[in-house]
């Protein structure tokens, strides 16, 4: 890449405020990758999503496979149930991380 040295006193200050832009977003993007407590958070609300997501998949084929055996509410429980306790094991072990 080629720079071309500016001619005139507005052309340098234009490659000037260019250069601040780009710099200010540099340290914007640096700043958040060293925010640890933020990309925490982050991390954490997405296992959460991924958690209730698997959840509501697990109940609707629980329910499926209830209203197949024509017992829905056993089969639902206890597949809610098995659903809430691989959240809560996945929880406690990334909090003991």
């Amino acid at each position: 890449m080629t720079q071309v040295t500016p001619s005139t006193p507005q052309e340098l200050r234009d490659e000037i405020e260019r250069t601040r832009a780009d710099l200010g977003e540099t340290v914007e993007a640096l700043a958040a990758k060293t925010d640890v407590k933020a990309r925490a958070k982050d991390a954490v609300e997405q296992t959460a999503d991924q958690a209730k997501d698997k959840a509501r998949a697990v109940k609707d084929q629980a329910k499926q496979v209830a209203s197949a055996m024509g017992k829905p509410l056993p089969v639902a429980a206890i597949a809610v149930a098995a659903v809430v306790i691989t959240v809560i094991v996945v929880a406690v072990r990334r909090r003991g991380s």
